[in-house]
């Protein structure tokens, strides 16, 4: 209880429902005793508190610390599009008590739009995909179109009129956006927010009209209609938004993308202890409580491991190197 109390959280939102189901999850687990590391752990996260990343490093953070007998905190270094984040893992000693909340923007295009970040992905050990989730286009309710069609027949009618919102600068959202805006030539304008939290909170206030957001963040605000959805980038219609069409489904199956998060570790890091790590977090992605917990926010939970989730994002880099080089983006270091 004790130990409990000291234990330390870095967010400055938290949502009434997510930390009922953490309190019933701490008491419903039980830790196991595995001590692998005298100090806490620290989970690090390149992105503003109260965005779609907290619900999930949240619950696996709780349980990881659990299991393996110590504690965690988790603390949100915001800059440059996660690269501080990810240089700040880099530069920490190789010992297991660093890890990165890695995402599929760091991991898959921060190399490609940025000439000298730092770091690369072989300084990172892949330990284990989390969870999955597509992207809506969403729209301030007073966009006045229902669906994709109306979107586009309005935008054009609009053109240099108009901007797009992202969550941040050199992510799937800022290249869908410019992907939506080269494709059907609507001469949009690029503002970038610093993360997905901001952006769906202007999106909602009507201070930017839309642009696409990650799902967590934006599902709570389509029920209650602040938001409309036009489409989804998944292959399938998304669970929780089944009447919003896929782009596949539009006709325009580019628009593709489903984004991740998920653990990385120094690539130094000893073998024994990144096998406990890595035996810490499957138990936590395949507890039925944390998959429960993290599917009501809107996750797919992967648990993809070892050398599948390292081609994986191999396969994706190669993908978002195409895509950025069709741009031109490049990001200042």
């Amino acid at each position: 209880m004790q130990q409990n109390r000291r234990r330390q959280r870095v967010f400055q939102r938290n949502g009434k429902c997510l930390q009922a189901a953490l309190a019933a999850l701490g008491i419903a687990l039980v830790a196991t005793a595995v001590p692998v590391q005298a100090q806490q752990l620290k989970f690090i996260v390149g992105t503003a508190p109260g965005g779609s990343i907290d619900a999930y490093v949240r619950v696996i953070s709780d349980h990881m610390s659990k299991t393996l007998g110590t504690t965690a905190i988790v603390e949100s270094r915001v800059g440059n599009s996660s690269n501080m984040a990810a240089q700040s893992v880099v530069s920490a000693p190789a010992d297991g008590n660093t890890i990165m909340v890695g995402t599929m923007a760091l991991a898959e295009i921060n190399p490609h739009v940025f000439n000298h970040p730092n770091w690369s992905m072989k300084d990172f050990l892949p330990l284990i995909k989390g969870v999955e989730a597509p992207l809506v286009l969403a729209a301030n309710q007073s966009v006045p179109a229902t669906n994709f069609a109306e979107f586009l027949d309005w935008a054009r009618k609009n053109s240099g009129k108009l901007t797009y919102a992202s969550y941040s600068p050199g992510t799937p959202s800022h290249f869908l956006g410019a992907l939506l805006n080269e494709k059907f030539a609507l001469n949009l304008a690029h503002v970038p927010y610093r993360g997905s939290a901001p952006q769906v909170i202007d999106l909602v206030a009507g201070h930017a009209l839309f642009g696409f957001t990650q799902t967590q963040a934006a599902v709570p605000n389509i029920d209650n209609g602040t938001l409309k959805a036009f489409g989804v980038t998944s292959t399938t219609r998304f669970f929780q938004l089944p009447q919003t069409p896929t782009f596949a489904e539009l006709g325009y199956p580019e628009f593709y993308t489903g984004i991740w998060f998920g653990l990385l570790i120094r690539a130094a890091t000893p073998p024994d202890v990144a096998d406990r790590l890595l035996k810490a977090a499957v138990a936590a992605h395949a507890d039925p409580k944390v998959r429960e917990l993290l599917v009501a926010q809107g996750f797919e939970v992967s648990g993809q491991t070892g050398e599948a989730f390292r081609k994986s994002i191999e396969e994706g880099s190669a993908r978002w190197a195409a895509l950025v080089k069709s741009t031109g983006f490049k990001a200042q270091d």
